[in-house]
């Protein structure tokens, strides 16, 4: 039998990515970042085709079809337009955007074809939300279903909405540019000092520690919004129209918060601020989506999409009985979008839906290496290890856990997508109510304020949280179970912000955010059999089936590929011990390591 392969890429924006189907079955699908160690690299992804290619056994020349996620000269236009009607005040910004338009955005096509030397095919260009919806509804495990498409702007488009049943989808309506609800949100992050396209899950983070106090002021000077969900920006107080920051120092009587600096009350009452009014207008988006199609399920993507927060209020407050969110529902997820248009709106072939499961595999899609490779590796470092049987090795892992340890734990495929979800992972034990700053400082670098999610059995997550549905990609927040929350005493109530933060909340203390949220991830021993199975062994050892999963990198460090980044990332951080397929490593028995120079600048911080 003969396989028909379609590739789908994104690039030159940010988080540059690639996807291979066979078949419209997805193959493989990796980030860029992830091979080139440059966090949200937009660069072309190259490395991440090659790695597609291979994971498939074949060359260039066997693609049936190559498409990409949006359609350059469709934004080079909004980009035109949008400086022929501010100028001459955006000339610094079009200064700097139109010469790489020039040289490098507008030539797509010849790059592919350079890139995938021996294809000889043509390429084939999607609408930006076109893919956002695409990846949307093609691996939901509806037959039908709404679709809602929110980021900070494709083409023109910065939302869309429709219908997608069967193998084909339509969009209905769009917002345009400039008033989008993904910039207005990346404004509060760079506002607050930190990293636009990077920042805003510490936005989300900080927001339960402030209070609403510029909800009022967002409503009455920023945004115009609408019963539908709609709404208009007021440009007066931006800056993205013409200059190279997101805000022009209007906002709230001072300028933005110097990165790194302090963080004051002011940017928690902000990120919480922001926070409120991001949920309202999904909110209002959404019940808009519902009464215009009617449908009962709806699948959400684009970079608002990730706001797993206002997921979470979305399924508990919307009009939608279930919610499907695309695990890579920024613009990485486009490539997978594009290459699932193609297959089944080009090429006319039909879709399977299997209504108890996504076709996202688990988002477990990127690269694994054999027990060879990873023992190469280790012995390359002179590394000491151990190597043990599953059942010995799951075992002795979840010992650890259960003394307190904190374990790298690199196992199978990577993800696809921005959350570890079991195979990149730090773990360690929710019961710790010091796991949680130990995590951050001692190991991520990054700071002490930000939430780690659990990981629970499926079976089990009702026990603990306000949740009864799958939560397989991290993201629904919902709150824990009121019978396991440890209620605040006076005095721990009049804590301010930030002296908050080491409160124990609950019997997972570890894995309870300051407002007794969490978000959560769902493990069935279909997706992740490795890393269901330790969970319960931990249960075993414990009675707790939930555990402590972060990613495992350091802060501005792209999530670990390779067995020499996992190992490189256990040497330069305080983990205790790391699990590297069948091998098992203890930091106290590992050589000196050596590095010239501080690897702490090596990262661009977020």
């Amino acid at each position: 039998m003969t396989h028909r392969y379609v590739l789908g890429l994104s690039a030159f924006y940010h988080d540059s990515a690639a996807c291979l189907l066979r078949d419209g079955e997805i193959i493989a699908a990796a980030q860029e970042e992830r091979f080139t160690r440059k966090k949200g690299d937009a660069s072309f992804p190259r490395h991440a085709v090659r790695y597609c290619l291979q994971a498939a056994g074949i060359a260039p020349s066997e693609l049936a079809y190559v498409g990409f996620y949006d359609k350059p000269l469709l934004k080079f236009e909004r980009i035109l337009e949008t400086y022929l009607g501010v100028a001459p005040k955006g000339f610094t910004s079009f200064r700097m955007a139109g010469p790489v338009w020039l040289k490098e955005k507008l030539f797509t096509d010849r790059d592919i074809h350079r890139a995938l030397d021996g294809y000889e095919g043509d390429v084939l260009y999607a609408e930006h939300h076109e893919s956002h919806a695409a990846s949307a509804f093609f691996p939901s495990p509806f037959a039908e279903a709404a679709i809602l498409t929110v980021d900070g702007v494709g083409e023109w488009a910065t939302a869309a909405f429709g219908v997608g049943r069967g193998d084909d989808f339509e969009l209905f309506n769009e917002l345009h540019w400039p008033d989008s609800l993904g910039l207005l949100y990346s404004a509060f992050t760079y506002y607050s000092g930190f990293k636009v396209n990077s920042g805003e899950y510490k936005l989300m983070g900080l927001a339960p520690y402030g209070e609403p106090a510029y909800v009022d002021v967002i409503y009455r000077e920023l945004v115009d919004l609408r019963e539908d969900g709609s709404f208009t920006l007021n440009q007066n107080y931006f800056n993205y129209l013409t200059g190279l920051t997101m805000t022009n120092g209007r906002l709230f009587g001072g300028p933005p918060r110097v990165p790194e600096s302090p963080l004051t009350q002011r940017e928690m009452n902000l990120a919480r601020s922001i926070q409120v009014v991001c949920e309202e207008v999904l909110l209002r988006m959404a019940r808009t989506v519902h009464r215009e199609t009617g449908m009962p399920n709806l699948c959400l993507a684009g970079g608002v999409a990730l706001n797993c927060v206002a997921n979470g209020r979305l399924l508990r407050e919307g009009p939608f009985q279930q919610l499907w969110i695309q695990p890579a529902a920024g613009d990485a997820g486009g490539a997978l979008g594009v290459a699932q248009l193609i297959w089944h709106r080009y090429c006319r072939q039909p879709r399977a839906v299997m209504p108890e499961r996504d076709g996202m595999k688990g988002a477990l899609l990127g690269p694994e290496f054999s027990p060879e490779e990873i023992e190469a590796c280790l012995a390359s470092h002179g590394a000491a290890y151990e190597r043990l049987e599953r059942s010995g090795l799951l075992r002795r892992a979840a010992e650890l856990l259960a003394q307190g340890k904190v374990v790298g734990w690199f196992d199978g495929r990577m993800e696809f997508g921005p959350r570890a979800l079991g195979a990149r992972s730090i773990l360690g034990d929710p019961r710790n109510p010091c796991m949680q700053a130990q995590m951050n400082l001692k190991i991520k670098f990054r700071e002490g304020f930000r939430p780690f999610a659990p990981s629970v059995l499926r079976e089990r997550v009702s026990d603990y949280f306000d949740l009864a549905c799958d939560s397989p990609y991290m993201l629904l927040v919902a709150p824990v179970k009121q019978d396991r929350q440890i209620p605040m005493t006076a005095e721990q109530r009049a804590l301010w912000g930030i002296d908050q933060l080491n409160v124990p909340r609950s019997d997972i203390p570890a894995a309870t955010h300051i407002d007794y949220s969490a978000r959560i991830q769902t493990v069935t021993r279909e997706t992740n059999p490795n890393y269901y199975d330790l969970i319960r062994e931990f249960e075993r050892l414990t009675a707790c089936p939930v555990l402590v999963n972060t990613s495992f990198n350091v802060r501005g460090e792209p999530i670990v590929c390779t067995p020499a980044d996992a190992y490189r990332c256990f040497m330069r951080t305080h983990l205790d011990h790391l699990v590297l397929g069948p091998f098992l490593l203890d930091k106290a028995r590992q050589p000196d390591w050596k590095e010239s120079g501080d690897w702490r600048r090596e990262f661009q911080l977020d």
